[in-house]
């Protein structure tokens, strides 16, 4: 197919982004020669004009922070799960309009489950490290999974009222934890599966406790292995990381841009040799 398309990476900072590799790869085995996805410097404020601007040859655009939240308000319609997360990393050109997704959840869900070896039961019980946007897609996507209940521990719940407010939406029963008052290993004890989004060092003085939940996705993959990722191996556990939810987020929206199914072995192996192959990225 030799028309002309145009796709892209919306964030600031973007230039270290590894999307371009994954949906560059998916272009390339799809044999969809002209089409084209690049790097844009963006910040949220300069997002809707930015979009606004482009012309019919754009057919979607990924979008990283800064600038989820500005993608989701400035969409004409929303998906339900990205109404859920309150950010949106996938806008899709429509015939009537901009269209707004976030397979942010995809990324958990299925990291979860395959790299991380999670079947859930409907009893389960999560915690979440952190309360920034990917915790957000975190509790929606351990909803999508099953869970009913999450513990939300953070440095200042003050802070965690969007991470909360996506749990609620997406039916969670939601505890939220002062991270110096909470008991990790109460917590651990009474948990099925762990979703880090803190720094490797926050989490140094609790890996005794935390690794022993037995299923871990830790977004941190750089620099890599995490102390988290080790003392889960160490006890045996099964662990998913933040390569892993790039890698499944990123098969929806090559999906969207297309409206082809993604070559997902392609993309995969595109995206570990870029990395140096430090992770086995499981697909099925």
């Amino acid at each position: 197919m030799s028309t002309n398309r145009r796709a892209a990476i919306l964030g600031k900072p973007v230039e270290h982004s590894l999307s371009p590799v994954l949906h560059g790869a998916a272009f390339r085995a799809l044999g969809l020669e002209g089409w084209t996805y690049e790097r844009v410097e963006m910040d949220g404020e300069g997002l809707p004009e930015f979009v606004r601007r482009l012309g019919p040859e754009w057919t979607g655009l990924s979008v990283t922070m800064p600038g989820k939240r500005a993608a989701l308000e400035f969409a004409d319609e929303v998906t339900p799960r990205a109404a859920a997360v309150g950010a949106a990393n996938t806008l899709v050109r429509r015939e009537t309009g901009w269209l707004a997704d976030c397979t942010d959840v995809d990324g958990i869900t299925e990291a979860l489950r395959i790299a991380g070896g999670y079947s859930p039961d409907p009893d389960d019980e999560a915690i979440v490290l952190g309360a920034g946007g990917t915790a957000a897609a975190a509790v929606v996507g351990l909803a999508a999974l099953g869970v009913r209940t999450v513990r939300l521990v953070v440095r200042e719940p003050a802070r965690a009222t969007e991470t909360v407010g996506a749990a609620k939406r997406a039916g969670l029963d939601v505890e939220v934890l002062r991270w110096a008052d909470t008991d990790f290993g109460k917590i651990a004890a009474a948990s099925a599966v762990l979703v880090n989004t803190v720094p490797p060092d926050a989490v140094r003085p609790h890996l005794a406790e935390l690794a022993g939940i037995g299923r871990v996705l830790d977004v941190i993959y750089h620099p890599w292995p995490t102390a988290l990722a080790e003392a889960v191996a160490d006890r045996g556990g099964r662990l998913a990381t933040g390569l892993d939810m790039l890698l499944h987020q990123a098969f929806g929206q090559a999906e969207y841009f297309t409206g082809r199914p993604a070559p997902r072995e392609v993309m995969r192996d595109a995206l570990r040799e870029a990395t140096g192959g430090i992770l086995s990225l499981p697909i099925r």
